[in-house]
């Protein structure tokens, strides 16, 4: 089984760039694969490997400044769930777009999940998904709001111009792992809005600890790994990837008449360009040969 570990820590970080080199060495060495992003604001990523690889790495991320206190959740997967270890240097560990936005400074409330229902079954709370639209789609919580957004850089914007919707009500809002809500939270709180909650350890915590029989969650929860998307108890989910476009698909839509494999989807089938499609179908044939000569192994 391979232990994965999900985390994000915002910390101030002078040099990210020289963290990079060592934090890479460690996780090759002891065949850890997955993303890690580091900004001046902190840490971000998922990471998989074997137990000791693992505790290896976030042994070393919690020695780098301001990160001792680090946080993460774990789940197993019995394949590998990323191919290769990447450190990537970014502007923002979760994009947003506001230089103003610091969740450092202030955030909301956390709520942990045992909590979560009786908040959000209050009249006069809204609760907003922070997520994008095709992470939505295949799952939330009921009664929430999809603000319909293609990345999380779009729901400033949408809160301006959505806001009057929310007069006079305390505002619940949650995402995959929490961070996204770190930022969305502080970004509220300097709006003025004066009550704002969010879902602590996001919905993978929320799926680890409530019992199917209590939750109000509806459908799965997408995740950024080979996985796709996970269920109650982090159990994996039926989904798997359109490697045209990244969005999850059923098992059945592989039926459809639009769905080529590592092409399109009925998501993405009139999306792109008949030369993009040429693209994608060049791609699937190299992937094919290497297959064929044992390089990869075949997508989910």
């Amino acid at each position: 089984m391979y232990t994965i570990a999900a985390l994000y820590h915002f910390t101030r970080f002078a040099d990210p760039a020289a963290l990079k080199p060592a934090l890479l060495e460690l996780c090759q060495s002891q065949d850890v694969t997955g993303t890690l992003l580091l900004a001046a604001e902190g840490i971000n990523g998922t990471i998989a490997g074997p137990r000791g690889g693992i505790d290896a790495v976030l042994a070393h991320i919690r020695s780098l400044p301001g990160c001792s206190d680090l946080e993460w959740k774990e789940s197993t997967s019995s394949e590998p769930p990323f191919g290769r270890m990447k450190v990537r240097l970014k502007k923002e560990i979760v994009t947003m777009g506001q230089p103003d936005v610091d969740p450092q400074a202030r955030v909301g409330h956390y709520i942990d999940p045992k909590g979560w229902n009786d908040l959000i079954q209050s009249p006069d709370v809204a609760v907003i998904d922070t997520r994008n639209d095709y992470e939505v789609a295949i799952g939330t919580f009921d009664g929430a709001v999809d603000p319909q957004t293609k990345s999380f850089g779009e729901f400033p914007e949408w809160w301006q111009q959505n806001k009057h919707r929310f007069h006079n009500k305390r505002i619940a809002m949650f995402c995959t792992g929490g961070i996204r809500c770190e930022k969305s939270t502080n970004y509220l709180l300097g709006q003025g809005v004066e009550d704002v909650y969010h879902l602590k350890g996001g919905i993978l915590k929320y799926l680890e600890e409530m019992p199917a029989d209590d939750s109000t969650w509806n459908g799965d929860c997408f995740v950024f790994d080979n996985r796709v998307s996970v269920g109650h108890g982090l159990k994996e989910g039926p989904h798997e990837l359109c490697h045209g476009c990244r969005r999850p698909i059923l098992p059945e839509d592989k039926a459809r008449p639009e769905y080529e494999a590592g092409v399109s989807c009925h998501h993405c089938v009139n999306e792109t360009s008949e030369a993009d499609k040429d693209r994608f179908r060049e791609r699937q044939k190299q992937m094919r040969l290497a297959r064929e000569r044992g390089e990869v192994k075949p997508p989910r």
